[in-house]
């Protein structure tokens, strides 16, 4: 993963609310959950919650796929692993006689 796509990513963890979203998305596993579910749960207002939907698209965390009528959204788990992985890569990698020690590929 490249910095930049893995900074964009955490900065749109980083504010609450889509935290929040993210979350129950993952919570709601390879299912996903309806957008009219989420916005129940979380208690978010439409327009905020379609607003913090669409950054977390725009940076590959979330998907939705349209099912008749109802739009659900769906963690992707793989850019998850991918983030998570980005920021372990190179746990102790300057520590002198770690034997944890990582270095990206």
């Amino acid at each position: 993963m490249k910095i930049d796509d893995a900074a964009a990513r955490l900065e749109a963890l980083g504010n609450r609310t889509r935290l929040q979203i993210y979350r129950a998305l993952v919570r709601a596993g390879h299912p996903g959950m309806p957008v009219g579910r989420l916005q129940e749960k979380l208690k978010i207002p439409a327009s905020t919650l379609s607003h913090h939907i669409k950054t977390l698209v725009s940076v590959g965390l979330v998907s939705q796929i349209r099912e008749s009528t109802t739009l659900v959204c769906h963690a992707n788990f793989e850019a998850m692993r991918g983030l998570v992985d980005f920021l372990a890569a190179e746990c102790c990698a300057d520590e002198v006689g770690c034997r944890d020690k990582q270095t990206a590929a």
